[in-house]
């Protein structure tokens, strides 16, 4: 493995970019607390592991080649993001409708397992071994055995993201103290229900690479 320390401060600048990860945990975070938020990142970084094992044994590179099962996880990936987008404003909705009649709304949510949210939005994201067949190999010496550079690169990068989360989750949570406000919390949990629709559809519109 070569260039270590560029390798780490690539990914810190590529995990900071937000991404249908990050929308996801900030949409937990605000609407159910910091134990939520962190629950999300905790389903995000299992799935980054079985990415990293996909990585070493090949998997990834099937996936990637294949346009079928490219498009199967693109496809449902994209499905996933705007049912979470759609639920997000369809519970913004009956809780505003609720106040307006002064009943508790007949859909809740609360019972949803955050770990799951962040697991799946993850793992169902076929740019995510695209970047993993993609970017890890430029850190490797040509002709060298890939198997346990890319078990350390996925592992930092797993670990870069878990440390990323814990900050990013904890600031955010210190924020909403300050935006309990409903008209606040509205505005955010739309922005951030649109913001996951968006990502699906993108996703949906990605084409494979070959």
């Amino acid at each position: 493995m070569v260039n270590f320390y560029l390798f780490v401060l690539m990914c810190i600048f590529l995990i900071i970019l937000p991404g249908p990860d990050t929308a996801v945990a900030t949409k937990n975070t605000l609407s159910h607390g910091r134990s939520a938020g962190f629950k999300t990142a905790v389903g995000t970084c299992c799935a980054l592991m079985i990415h990293t094992s996909a990585a070493v044994l090949g998997l990834s590179a099937i996936i990637v080649k294949s346009a079928f099962l490219f498009s199967v996880f693109k496809y449902v990936g994209a499905i996933y993001l705007i049912y979470l987008g759609a639920k997000t404003l369809w519970s913004l909705w009956k809780r505003e409708e609720a106040m307006v009649t002064e009943t508790q709304p007949k859909v809740q949510f609360e019972k949803a397992s955050y770990f799951k949210q962040g697991f799946l939005t993850n793992i169902l994201n076929p740019k995510v071994a695209v970047f993993f067949l993609t970017f890890l190999p430029q850190f490797v010496e040509s002709g060298s055995n890939t198997l346990l550079p890319f078990l350390l690169m996925g592992i930092t990068y797993t670990v870069l993201t878990a440390v990323w989360f814990l900050l990013y989750v904890y600031l955010i949570n210190q924020i909403s103290v300050f935006m309990k406000k409903p008209k606040a919390q509205a505005m955010i949990e739309g922005i951030t229900g649109t913001i996951l629709i968006g990502f699906g559809i993108k996703l949906a519109l990605e084409k494979a690479q070959h």
